[in-house]
């Protein structure tokens, strides 16, 4: 496909897998960047900017399903652009138990429909995902692409330790969403084994955290992607032990790093860890820290590997995002 065919690319590339696809998207089309504003002021900024390069496009290319991603179905549909959205967190989540999700939110549900049912295609990044979708509305097109993972920056080095590690970003709605605050309570069982939260607190959430840690329970706070990869290859066992996971792009990563992985089952947990993993209902933290228990005394670490190698490696994704970006210009 010629460079000189341009994408209008929209998404927060502070997140590593949508920096992924920009990554790969570039060395196939002409890419133009938007990101979407972070504070109230940006908005009239942004919908100027958005309709100016979503014309100057021959597609508009979205990360979730949100207000920054329904103007630009809108002005995609004025300048007769095709539309593609990428979907499967907040944007087509309903979990009222936690509060969390477009769908328990008017507000939230109302941009999230219209781009559902607007977009030329719709693709969710696991079965779960796509389920999600179908609750609400069947969109024109809607074809599934896994997340993919580099195979080559994560990968195992040296040693496992009997650590076990979480990653996630400390702020109150991820103490339940991602079972942070649930594998904190679950190192009291294993005053033995070495806990880390690997992520950066962005409220006070933080502060709790510590008031119910153990000895054991240690916190990085921010760490670069070096950073982060050094304690994939540390650590024998990752833990994930959320309530929603529209698929769980750390699980992989961690388990490319010959992780054991300890998760919930919730969400896509399952699509990703197969039988490679030890399972544990949600939000119980003894149960949680007896499958840590059982995944430091397993083997499983290279079948882990093999696993997200096999199926969800980075060049799967990009073979299978350039297919569909080629069929629906063409």
């Amino acid at each position: 496909m010629s460079k000189k065919l341009k994408l209008c690319f929209i998404g927060d590339l502070s997140s590593t897998f949508i920096k992924r696809d920009y990554e790969i998207l570039k060395k196939h089309f002409t890419v133009d960047v938007i990101e979407p504003p972070k504070k109230k002021s940006g908005w009239l900024k942004y919908t100027f900017t958005i309709a100016e390069k979503v014309r100057q496009s021959n597609l508009t290319f979205s990360w979730f399903a949100g207000w920054h991603s329904a103007f630009a179905v809108f002005f995609s549909e004025l300048f007769r652009k095709n539309f593609i959205v990428i979907v499967g967190g907040y944007d087509a989540a309903y979990v009222p138990e936690i509060d969390y999700g477009a769908f328990t939110n008017l507000k939230e549900k109302i941009p999230a429909m219209y781009v559902l049912k607007r977009a030329d295609v719709v693709l969710p990044f696991s079965n779960f995902s796509k389920n999600e979708v179908l609750k609400w509305t069947k969109p024109k097109n809607m074809q599934v692409v896994y997340i993919g993972v580099d195979t080559n920056e994560f990968k195992p080095m040296g040693n496992k330790e009997h650590v076990a590690i979480t990653v996630g970003g400390i702020k109150k709605s991820n103490l339940k969403r991602k079972g942070i605050e649930i594998f904190v309570k679950a190192a009291r069982h294993l005053p033995d084994i070495h806990f880390v939260v690997i992520g950066k607190p962005s409220d006070d959430s933080i502060e709790y955290l510590r008031s119910i840690a153990s000895p054991n329970v240690g916190f990085t706070g921010f760490v670069t992607d070096e950073e982060l990869v050094r304690w994939y290859q540390r650590a024998k066992v990752y833990v994930q032990p959320s309530k929603h996971e529209g698929f769980g792009s750390a699980v992989a990563e961690a388990m490319l790093c010959e992780c054991i992985p300890v998760v919930s089952g919730e969400g896509a947990l399952s699509e990703v860890v197969g039988t490679c993993g030890f399972y544990s209902p949600y939000g119980n933290d003894k149960a949680v820290a007896d499958a840590i228990k059982e995944a430091l005394n397993s083997q499983k670490g290279k079948e882990a590997r093999e696993r997200i190698k096999n199926l969800y490696y980075i060049e799967k994704r990009e073979k299978e995002l350039i297919e569909i970006i080629e069929d629906v210009i063409t």
